[in-house]
């Protein structure tokens, strides 16, 4: 690649270019300095096979700014320009991308068209998602749009469809997202949105297979997997009902087998109040509480008294108990708390509204943090702060950080949103050309980096949000070195491959508890893969 000097005469817009075929863009904003330095940044350009002339590929408002001030001037100095070789069209294409998303972020539909042209031109998924910094999972979503009916992705890109419809629109066949067009199209009728679309879409109730307590393959109806691969719903919920119905009888059955003496069922949508009952072993009366939730989830709560029961159980001990060890280490509870944190600012980005309010309710109550400013985040050790920055929630929120900075035109590469700026005007005016959409998408972020690590906030806000911590988190070495309790130790063990196998290995060092834990949460050397679990002082509703 050289850099030339080219006149504006010998350059012409590349179709290569992502924002070829659109109008002239606005260049108001740059145009005055272009007018009194020019321009300074060079422009990606290549051969377009005439003698001394080029296409731009990137930088595409610049040139218009230019051939702007150059209106009615009588001599215009040559534009700085970086020069590609010529013919690679995949390379301009990701060069101009690349310009795009880092200075004026594309719509999804842009880039669905662009990630589509690379594709044809042999990139792969893993290819596209390096070169443009973004996981192949979010790759994926943007070229999943091509599934969807021309005129949806239209309204997509126009804001006329949120975010939120136009992923559950993925779960319809070609015929309903017909039938939804006709509603939407009908001044008389109602097309749903979001989670009403979801339920329109099950007639009444969608109920994830993840819910399922049985195999799946005693399911015999139809399953619905959105086009993105990460969600399936039962197509039939009384078939559902049914099998799940049956596995709850056997997990019941199979406690009352291991010694139970009392195992409840709680109707469902019943909440089990873990805030009135208290911590019993079988031993000493404990029960086993079985919660079922409206959409079939199941949550199994062992060894629970209801609190006044456990009161006329408990009689004093005439010898003087032993000191109990704290549960949970200093260093620990670091771990837990910046964990949940990162999961209750990553769920706030779906709920903007929710955010709204506890900004409110900041702002009213002076909360610490309220400066602003945002928190820290401060590990004890690098193994959390890795553990935490490499984390699902995590990446989700960065993500989104990176798309507000760019909305707000600020640098990308910037930490945080708040305090990114100090001249609030020209932030007021951008601002007010952002839709209430992008707004709110802002301030959930700012909420998420001034909400404080460890504090209550987060626990009532995960207890909300509904934040369910198996989906974000998983048992990584970071949390087991952080425990030296050789009981706690067994307890995750009992937590993560079930009371028979901790049994088996009660009398093993901290150390070989450890490997063995490993074991169970990858599935290796002979082990069999632990179902999703989290201890009860990282999950959310009761848990601490």
């Amino acid at each position: 690649m050289q850099l030339v000097h080219v006149p504006l005469d010998q350059l012409s817009i590349s179709a290569a270019n992502m924002r070829a075929t659109k109008k002239a863009p606005d260049v108001s904003d740059i145009l005055p300095s272009v007018r009194s330095r020019g321009v300074i940044t060079p422009l990606l350009v290549r051969p377009n096979g005439a003698p001394d002339r080029y296409e731009v590929v990137a930088g595409r408002r610049r040139y218009y700014a230019a051939t702007a001030a150059a209106e009615g001037a009588a001599e215009y100095p040559p534009l700085p320009c970086a020069v590609l070789e010529e013919g690679d069209d995949a390379a301009a294409l990701e060069a101009s991308l690349i310009e795009n998303v880092v200075r004026v972020a594309p719509d999804e539909v842009t880039q669905w068209v662009t990630f589509t042209r690379l594709a044809r031109k042999g990139r792969s998924i893993e290819e596209v998602a390096a070169t443009f910094a973004m996981s192949e999972l979010r790759v994926r979503r943007i070229l999943a749009l091509g599934n969807l009916l021309p005129r949806l992705r239209k309204l997509y890109a126009k804001e006329k469809i949120d975010a939120s419809t136009v992923r559950h629109l993925t779960l319809a066949s070609r015929e309903q997202q017909n039938e939804w067009l006709a509603l939407y199209d009908s001044p008389e009728a109602y097309a749903p949105r979001g989670h009403q679309l979801k339920q329109w879409l099950f007639g009444g109730q969608a109920i994830p297979t993840k819910a399922a307590l049985f195999q799946l393959d005693q399911y015999t109806g139809g399953i619905v997997t959105d086009l993105f691969g990460e969600d399936s719903y039962f197509a039939d919920a009384k078939a559902f009902w049914e099998l799940q119905q049956a596995a709850i009888d056997a997990k019941r059955q199979s406690y009352l087998d291991a010694g139970w003496t009392a195992v409840k069922v709680l109707e469902p949508g019943q909440r089990f109040e873990g805030w009135n009952h208290v911590k019993r072993p079988r031993t000493r009366g404990g029960k086993v509480y079985i919660e079922v939730s409206a959409r079939g989830d199941v949550g199994i709560h062992e060894g629970y008294l209801p609190e006044k029961e456990a009161r006329r159980n408990d009689r004093p001990v005439e010898e003087t108990p032993r000191p109990k060890r704290p549960e949970i280490s200093s260093t620990l509870r670091n771990y837990l708390d910046l964990h949940r944190h990162a999961a209750v600012r990553a769920k706030l980005l779906d709920h903007p509204q929710v955010a709204l309010r506890v900004m409110v309710a900041h702002a009213i109550t002076s909360s610490p943090l309220w400066n602003v400013r945002a928190d820290p985040q401060r590990a004890d050790k690098e193994a959390t702060a890795e553990s935490v920055e490499t984390s699902p929630s995590e990446t989700a929120f960065d993500e989104a950080r990176r798309r507000i900075l760019a909305n707000l035109g600020m640098d990308a590469e910037e930490p945080t949103v708040v305090g990114g700026v100090n001249a609030p005007v020209p932030l007021m005016a951008r601002l007010l050309a952002l839709s209430d959409e992008q707004v709110l998408g802002a301030l959930a972020v700012v909420m998420g980096e001034t909400l404080a690590v460890g504090g209550e906030a987060v626990t009532f806000l995960g207890s909300h949000l509904s934040v369910d911590m198996t989906q974000v988190w998983q048992v990584d070495a970071a949390y087991l070195e952080l425990i030296r309790d050789r009981e706690q130790l067994l307890s995750v063990l009992r937590g993560v491959a079930g009371p028979s196998v901790a049994s088996q290995n009660a009398a093993e060092k901290c150390a070989t508890l450890r490997r063995i834990i490993s074991d169970c949460v990858s599935g290796e050397n002979g082990r069999t893969k632990a179902e999703a679990w989290v201890p009860p002082a990282l999950a959310f509703g009761g848990g601490e």
